[in-house]
């Protein structure tokens, strides 16, 4: 009975503890930290932290202000800290681990020295190695042998400083002075506590690492570290590029359920993090999904595995996250494919898009359903290469700018490594991650005219090089070509003069008075003119280009309608190749 009321105890605790975390979580950096500090059960409360919060907690409240909950902090959230901060891809940066090891050092020395060679021996002998050169005395050798640069603390281990470790060899000369200084002043008092501590222990450290074999010590570090990043989702980087394989609605859905429990035990030991879910802002499928789960321990399980997801993709992109505003374009990404990714799992199905939604974040892994959603925009990418190396744009030598400011901006946010959204700052930004299928459907409507007008200007037939000074886009490539054959000119790409413009300007407008509209006999010989000379059928150019066309048509209304004749200016006419006849300017 007594240990039935102790662990109910313990359990109300936790939970206490769980609910003054999700508190503090919405806390401004400053108070967060007061928040803490004056818990009646501050170091509890930091150690229920999950590694992941507790590094974006201190990295939010800043390094030096962090101290306090540096001192609190566990081992395994120092250890955390320490993987992700000192490694360079697959190589220990003996710089930033000065630094750190300096800072946890500062905080609390005699622990450091415990922890450091309890459970980083090997790391700190890899590390002394790289800085530090040893010599032991022979009882009658003169220390004067050993030259100035070495000092000793007890007449037998003499330790000179490196001067320039190899992997730092790039830096620039004030830089390494800076980084030496520092690094020689934390040896100096490590030695000298560590010393102080246990001499025995000290002596062997020097020992130690003066037999190191540095790239084995380095490899297996690095593997060790792999294993335990691996729990949080950091996979290595040629592992977890594959986030980013596409994957088929099919497969997935033919793939065993995940298993998501209801257990409330289970969030006792395994806190769920809490920084990936609270940087979570707008309301799309994904955070409607998650509304729908009813069971808190579900939940979290799945706030866990998002946090894997969200660590899994920085892994693939190789960056070096440390605050919530970089996190939240982590996230952002994750959540925008996830989006994407479960309204293409639903299809057409009759069920309330929010059960659905629900039913696939709790039946299938996230990371399965993200693969779904990149693939879209993986489609899309393979499609605007596969017409790039055919199509008639490439072959004439043309830039990407022959496609306009937006035709530019898709293609250019298509044709990178990973494939971008082109926002043409609407949100802030040129590009951005795709966040739902409404960036996927205007990109593909965007490619598909692009592809359409590569495939009318191959049929025309008429080489891209006109007779002028002026920069060619696809818009005053086919309305110059029109233009002239409505004035019954050659059929070469020539700038118009600005009486041939004018008399064109005419013929176009169903509206003598501005603001001006097209006339539909203007509109429907542009399609007459197309038809002739690509040999497609009036049905065929509307079903592929039809809205474009409009949209053109209405350019030239905004641009012109309201110009009268006497008024034109080559100078600002963009939409035709137009010149003054003798000596005037050029449009460009």
């Amino acid at each position: 009975m007594d240990e039935n009321i102790e662990n109910n105890k313990i359990i109300a605790r936790i939970e206490d503890l769980a609910l003054e975390r999700k508190k503090i979580f919405s806390f401004p950096p400053e108070k967060a930290l007061n928040a803490i500090l004056k818990s009646p059960q501050s170091t509890a409360l930091v150690h229920s932290f999950s590694e992941e919060d507790f590094y974006f907690l201190i990295h939010n409240i800043g390094i030096e202000d962090a101290h306090p909950l540096l001192y609190l902090a566990s081992d395994k959230q120092w250890e955390y800290i320490v993987d992700l901060e000192v490694w360079n891809k697959d190589r220990i940066n003996l710089s930033t681990t000065t630094k750190w090891l300096d800072l946890l050092f500062k905080i609390d020395p005699n622990r450091f020295i415990r922890w450091s060679l309890d459970q980083k021996a090997e790391f700190i002998s890899f590390y002394l190695f790289k800085n530090i050169e040893i010599r032991i005395r022979e009882t009658d050798q003169d220390p004067s042998d050993f030259g100035d640069d070495f000092f000793t603390l007890d007449d037998i281990f003499y330790i000179r400083f490196i001067d320039e470790p190899i992997e730092d060899a790039h830096n620039d000369t004030e830089s390494r002075g800076t980084e030496k200084k520092h690094r020689d002043a934390f040896l100096s008092k490590f030695f000298k506590t560590l010393a102080d501590i246990d001499h025995f222990i000290y002596q062997n450290t020097l020992m130690t690492s003066s037999n190191v074999i540095p790239a084995e010590v380095e490899e297996e570090a690095y593997r060790l570290r792999n294993v335990r990043l691996a729990e949080k989702g950091f996979m290595p980087h040629e592992e977890a590029v594959g986030i980013y394989q596409p994957m088929e609605v099919e497969d997935v859905k033919h793939q065993r359920t995940k298993f998501t429990t209801d257990d409330p035990e289970r969030n006792l030991f395994f806190p769920a993090p809490l920084s990936h879910a609270h940087v979570l802002e707008e309301e799309n499928n994904f955070t409607i999904a998650l509304t729908g789960i009813s069971s808190n321990e579900a939940l979290n399980q799945i706030q866990a595995e998002f946090a894997g997801l969200c660590n899994r993709i920085i892994s693939a992109d190789q960056k070096n996250i440390r605050d919530r505003n970089e996190l939240k374009q982590i996230v952002e990404k994750a959540c925008g494919y996830l989006n994407i990714g479960l309204e293409k799992l639903a299809g057409d199905e009759q069920e309330p898009a929010g059960n659905r939604f629900t039913s696939f974040i709790r039946n299938y892994p996230l990371i399965n359903i993200f693969r779904v959603g990149f693939g879209l925009a993986l489609d899309l990418k393979w499609r605007a290469e596969r017409w790039l190396k055919t199509s008639w744009f490439n072959t004439k030598g043309l830039a990407l700018g022959f496609w306009g400011e937006e035709g530019m901006g898709v293609l250019g946010g298509l044709l990178i490594k990973k494939p971008l959204y082109y926002d043409n700052y609407s949100s802030g930004e040129l590009y951005r991650e795709f966040l739902s299928v409404q960036d996927i459907k205007a990109t593909e409507k965007s490619l598909n005219e692009i592809m359409a007008f590569d495939q009318i200007f191959s049929l025309i037939g008429i080489e891209p090089e006109p007779d002028t000074d002026g920069y060619l886009t696809y818009k005053n490539f086919v309305l110059t070509l029109w233009a002239r054959h409505c004035l019954s000119l050659t059929e070469k790409l020539q700038s118009l003069t600005l009486d041939e413009f004018g008399c064109f300007f005419d013929s176009l407008w169903a509206d003598k008075k501005p603001p001006r509209k097209t006339s539909l006999s203007m509109k429907a010989s542009l399609l007459d003119w197309l038809s002739d000379k690509t040999g497609l059928m009036h049905h065929e150019i509307s079903q592929k280009l039809g809205s474009a066309l409009e949209n053109l048509f209405d350019e030239i209304e905004s641009e012109y309608g309201l110009v009268s004749r006497d008024d034109l200016d080559p100078r600002y006419i963009h939409l035709f190749l137009t010149t003054v006849k003798k000596g005037g300017h050029q449009n460009g």
